[in-house]
């Protein structure tokens, strides 16, 4: 017979973590049909030597809800051969949303995600108003699949009113919530997400939604999912790099594992050199937990960031510092020269390290508006402080203030111990992923974890075999949230495949692109030695260009 596409003389590493073998593989109607030996013909031959034949691979935790919007190719994460995403982290989203809604939930993005106001007021074309209708105006026109967990913010949002962030539901209230919610399992959703994380704010400092839904709310979602019998929970409780979740958080995940009888993940597990033991203590912490399906995500690259005082974000698990957000440059800059918040906020990063915690000498100067403040350019705000002979703090301030807060900082936040980061990615505990795609864009990228994992820590430093790293991003994400056509490749599942070269595969460096609607910015990072990736039987990548075809569909959990 005549093949739709015939892969031949790869390396197969099928993602389920045994021995990797010599094979062909015969693509029919978007299905694996054999693996082998195959004489047959083609209608697309593939030559595969000297490369390997991973399934496609599968980002856990994405924020792309609005950029599928404007960019067909899901970029830059197809680039690096992820082949579907999970997106709706975080308990913010876009649906369901009533019209006069759309302006909070988009600021909901803004302050949670660091999204650009303006870019998604440009880009976001709101076709939608149920959960399912958002999904279904997605069936369409992506590169990519794309799976959908329901944020609980919006349909408390929906519900409720202004209310949902000011109150716990009312039975009613929480009834008809948890009806659109089943709903949208129905319809195709792979479960719910929601945040308790302190940063996690709405417009102008007010809680998210979704962190005032009380236990009598929680209980009912997640019966949700235990009556339809799949999906899975995903959760922020905040606290990152920390050896002890927030108070509650174990207490919160214990109990969602307990109504839903379902996987719960949670973030997140990250490395801090102040804290060199931090995550090996939280893993014990949590481990029973976690032998119950209560998944922790984890990074498996450095976090550094870029950014400035306008967007506050990173300041955002400070309560000090909710005043900030969604404020005029006039109004923050008066904020951060008022010697009462200066001390607040100093007393706050030290008394309770967070993310940030005031790493000065990690802090640089890369960008500044004002041409007579060059010279600050590429030195750390302990450098300046000294020269200028005023405490860190002060100095950082006082360079953004006299800068309009234009001044753009670099700080490497987490993971960057190569010793203490190599004990979280090869704990089997862990879900690797955590990229954030498509939020933040402005500050950082990590959507090249993938192959960052293949070209830094398999083929560079020998950590893991080729596949074990393969089976972390695929196999294991695909099993935590139900996707049971994906993720390994075998006959019958779909023909979601990434050909890679083990001697040139990594991630490239990252750049700035001014590509958003309205010309703003991002960063992006450029994959290496990534070959061909296809999309439900059809290429979408060969050799970092482009086919034209975008045969990316909705997935569903517990179906297949």
């Amino acid at each position: 017979m005549a093949y739709d596409v015939l892969i031949r003389n790869g390396t197969i590493v099928d993602g389920t973590g045994t021995a990797r073998y010599h094979a062909d593989v015969a693509v029919q109607n978007g299905q694996i049909v054999d693996i082998g030996t195959i004489r047959d013909s083609a209608a697309r031959t593939i030559d595969a030597s000297g490369l390997m034949v991973a399934p496609g691979f599968i980002d856990p935790h994405t924020h792309y809800d609005a950029q599928i919007d404007w960019d067909p190719l899901v970029s830059c994460s197809s680039w690096h051969g992820i082949t579907s995403v999970v997106m709706g982290n975080c308990g913010v989203g876009l649906a369901p949303c009533r019209q006069e809604q759309q302006e909070a939930l988009t600021w909901d993005l803004v302050n949670v995600e660091g999204m650009s106001f303006n870019v998604l007021s440009k880009g976001v074309l709101w076709e939608w108003e149920s959960f399912p209708e958002f999904m279904a105006a997605k069936r369409k026109g992506l590169g990519i699949n794309l799976g959908f967990l329901m944020p609980l913010s919006p349909f408390r949002s929906y519900v409720m009113g202004e209310a949902a962030q000011e109150r716990a539901a009312t039975s009613e209230e929480t009834e008809r919530i948890a009806g659109l919610m089943r709903e949208s399992m129905q319809a195709g959703a792979l479960g719910f997400s929601t945040t308790v994380a302190t940063q996690h704010v709405g417009f102008r400092g007010r809680p998210l939604a979704c962190r005032l839904a009380d236990r009598n709310e929680l209980r009912a979602y997640a019966h949700v999912l235990r009556e339809v019998g799949y999906g899975s929970i995903e959760v922020n409780l905040g606290g990152a790099g920390s050896s002890i979740l927030p108070a509650g958080s174990n207490e919160l995940i214990d109990f969602l594992l307990t109504e839903s009888q379902r996987p719960v993940t949670w973030l997140s597990v990250q490395t801090r050199s102040d804290q060199p033991t931090a995550h090996l203590d939280l893993l014990e912490n949590t481990d029973t937990l976690i032998r119950r399906g209560g998944i922790p995500q984890a990074s498996c690259q450095p976090t550094e960031i870029q950014f400035n005082l306008r967007n506050p974000f990173i300041f955002g698990p400070y309560e000090v510092c909710h005043q900030l957000f969604n404020r005029s440059v006039s109004e923050q800059t008066q904020i951060y020269a008022d010697p009462v918040f200066r001390a607040a906020f100093q007393d706050a990063y030290t008394r309770s390290p967070k993310a940030f915690s005031g790493q000065w000498d990690r802090t640089e100067v890369c960008k500044v508006q004002n041409p007579a403040h060059q010279a600050w350019v590429g030195q750390s705000i302990t450098a300046i402080g000294k020269s200028l002979n005023k405490a860190p703090l002060d100095a950082f301030l006082d360079l953004a203030i006299a800068d309009g807060l234009g001044t753009e900082f670099t700080l490497a936040m987490l993971n960057f111990e190569p010793a203490l980061l190599r004990e979280v990615i090869t704990d089997p505990r862990v879900l690797i992923g955590l990229s954030d795609g498509g939020a933040h864009v402005d500050m950082l990228c990590n959507t090249g974890y993938p192959t960052y994992l293949l070209g830094t820590w398999v083929r560079e430093r020998q950590v893991m075999s080729w596949e074990r790293a393969v089976q972390r991003v695929t196999s294991e994400p695909a099993r935590v949230f139900g996707l049971h056509d994906r993720g390994v490749i075998a006959k019958g599942k779909a023909a979601d495949l990434v050909i890679f070269d083990p001697q040139t595969v990594g991630a490239g460096e990252k750049e700035m692109l001014h590509d958003l609607p309205g010309g703003e910015r991002r960063f992006v990072q450029q994959a290496k030695g990534i070959h061909c990736v296809m999309v439900n039987g059809t290429v979408l990548f060969a050799d970092g260009t482009h086919s034209g075809a975008l045969p990316g569909q909705v997935l569903q959990a517990g179906r297949g």
